[in-house]
C-alpha cells in the first residue's frame, strides 16, 4: 500500500517545499467525497505505479485508506519530472470513466515486409463501474500485415463496459516505412 501526508497548506511556497523534500503533489477525489490535498514520496509513488497489477489500487493518506485510480498527471516539460497527480476514488456501483491499458502479445507479419508497429493508443477511456473494469485489453497481433490495424470496433468489450470513442479509432497497427 502506498503511503501519503495530508497537506494542510496550499500555499505556492508550502508546495515548493514540498517539492524540494522529494514529494509528489497529489488531489484525491470522489462523487459527493471532500477533496484530500496530498503528497507523496515521488520515488516511492513511481515504484509503486510500474508494479501494480490493476488499474485501481489503495492509499494510505494519514491514516485513511482509499482505493484510487490515476486520472491525470503533470510533467515538468524540460525535465520530464513528475509534478502533480490526480487520482479518483474508485466508489463501488458508480459509473464513472476510466482509462484501461492495452497489452500486445506477438510478433506483426508485417515487421518482415518492411513496416512498423505503432501504438496508436496505450490506454482506452471506458465508462464502467470499478466492478467490471477490465485491467487490460490484450490484443494478439500476430496477424497484422503492412497497412492492417485493429480498430475500437474490433475489440469486444466486456458487459457493462462501454467505450466512448468513435468504433472507428485505431488502436495498433503496422505502418509502411519511408
Amino acid at each position: 500500500m502506498l503511503e501519503g501526508i495530508k497537506r494542510d497548506s496550499m500555499t505556492k511556497q508550502e508546495t515548493k517545499s514540498l517539492r524540494r523534500d522529494g514529494y509528489l503533489i497529489a488531489n484525491i477525489y470522489g462523487k459527493g467525497l471532500e477533496n484530500v490535498n496530498a503528497a507523496f514520496k515521488r520515488n516511492d509513488f513511481i515504484k509503486y505505479l510500474k508494479n501494480k497489477a490493476s488499474v485501481a489500487f489503495d492509499v494510505n493518506v494519514s491514516g485513511n485508506v482509499l482505493k484510487v485510480v490515476v486520472q491525470e498527471y503533470q510533467k515538468d516539460p524540460v525535465t520530464s519530472d513528475l509534478l502533480h497527480v490526480d487520482l479518483m476514488v474508485a466508489q463501488p456501483g458508480v459509473r464513472t470513466s476510466y482509462k484501461v491499458p492495452v497489452t500486445v502479445e506477438g510478433t506483426p507479419k508485417g515487421l518482415k515486409n518492411k513496416g512498423l508497429f505503432i501504438f496508436h493508443k496505450k490506454r482506452i477511456p471506458v465508462k464502467c463501474t470499478i466492478e467490471n473494469l477490465p485491467t487490460s485489453f490484450h490484443l494478439q497481433i500476430a496477424d497484422l500485415d503492412t497497412g492492417d490495424s485493429i480498430l475500437i470496433r474490433d475489440i469486444s468489450m466486456p458487459e457493462g463496459v462501454d467505450c466512448f470513442l468513435d468504433p472507428r479509432v485505431p488502436v495498433v497497427g503496422v505502418i509502411k516505412a519511408k
